[in-house]
């Protein structure tokens, strides 16, 4: 369980995309036919808290604001290499 919500934080502190599916059905001659199929794909950004928790979860503390900026950069690069789908 712990590495699914580790796994689900990393998702969210890169971005990810999504696609939502929307079917539609009507009876015909007794069985059911699709009529429409609708897909509409989104992008969820970054998310800084995400990237926060996980900053935090590596042990860094007391750095400076420029030290944080790039050890998260560091982080989302790393990140981006995995493979979330």
């Amino acid at each position: 369980m712990e590495e699914e919500i580790k796994g689900a934080l990393k998702k969210c502190a890169v971005g990810f995309g999504t696609s939502e599916v929307v079917e539609e059905f009507c009876m015909e001659d007794g069985e059911l036919r699709l009529v429409k199929k609708k897909v509409t794909r989104r992008d969820v950004p970054p998310d800084i808290k995400a990237v926060k928790m996980l900053i935090e979860e590596s042990g860094v503390d007391g750095l400076s604001d420029k030290q944080l900026e790039e050890e998260k950069e560091n982080l989302l690069k790393i990140l981006k290499e995995e493979k979330f789908d």
